[in-house]
């Protein structure tokens, strides 16, 4: 079964409305490339500060939410809404991703389990934690092409997330991202490269576009990696689209041809 998947690596503007206001024309553009799933980066409508969070967070339903189940709706087309700053009952704030289907239902919500609380010698220091909650579950989904996971940029540093989505049925894993130049030359290729052989799913990360006039600098760069671990598209750092049509039937293929998943020890 084939899907085909638009990768909108967006720029990422102060005015949290136009984030979305300018979405329309491209997914217009996008369907009609024949994409079935539409994928957005992580915080698309939020400049990616610890101190945005708490101001730009929205309820679940909210306007946000609202705007961007009217588009999978209207465009009829699957959509991986990147993630947002998600604010719950009791003030507590998340980075959240949210997984809409055609008819614009929510099919998927995941709070960042990992927060970026990093300080590399001579690069980036950063620490979600300072405005910023942990979610705590694995997140997976079905669709009509198949079961998906998704998990949100740190998340996918550690093996065990993606592992679990693969045991729980996922043949795709979707990774909003917003990786830096620290880290983004450094592993982002061979961090999807990694989980798709070790798992043998096809990976799709998705970033902002690179805004030097901002203080966090994205690494941009959106991704697709087959369960081979050959990558299907790469992106450079600016605004734009990539349009990728991937096979699911290579997942089970490959998983017959080198059977990790069926012969791995998980008595030991």
């Amino acid at each position: 079964m084939k899907m085909t998947v638009a990768q909108l690596q967006t720029h990422v503007y102060a005015d949290k409305e136009k984030n979305i206001d300018v979405l329309a024309p491209l997914f217009e553009k996008a369907v009609a490339e024949g994409a079935d799933l539409i994928c957005l980066p992580e915080m698309f409508n939020c400049p990616y500060e610890t101190p945005n969070f708490p101001i730009y967070a929205e309820k679940d339903g909210g306007e946000t939410w609202t705007k961007l189940s009217d588009l999978a709706k209207q465009f009829h087309v699957y959509l991986s809404a990147g993630s947002v700053p998600e604010v719950d009952e009791e003030g507590k704030v998340y980075n959240t991703a949210y997984v809409f289907d055609r008819e614009g239902n929510q099919i998927a919500k995941h709070r960042k389990v990992h927060l970026f609380d990093i300080d590399v010698k001579g690069g980036q220091c950063f620490r979600e934690s300072d405005t910023l909650t942990a979610g705590n579950s694995v997140t997976v989904f079905d669709t009509e092409f198949g079961r998906m996971g998704l998990c949100i940029c740190f998340d996918c540093r550690f093996v065990e997330i993606a592992r679990q989505m693969s045991i729980r049925g996922a043949q795709v894993i979707l990774v909003p991202a917003a990786f830096n130049m620290t880290t983004g030359p450094a592993h982002w290729d061979i961090m999807h490269r990694g989980r798709a052989v070790d798992n043998q799913v096809f990976m799709i990360g998705t970033s902002p576009a690179r805004d030097l006039s901002a203080s966090y600098h994205a690494w941009g760069n959106s991704i697709v990696v087959n369960p081979w671990g050959t990558v299907l598209s790469h992106m450079d750092e600016k605004e734009g689209m990539a349009i990728t049509t991937i096979d699911l039937d290579e997942v089970a293929s490959i998983r017959e041809q080198l059977p990790i998943m069926k012969t791995r020890r998980d008595d030991m």
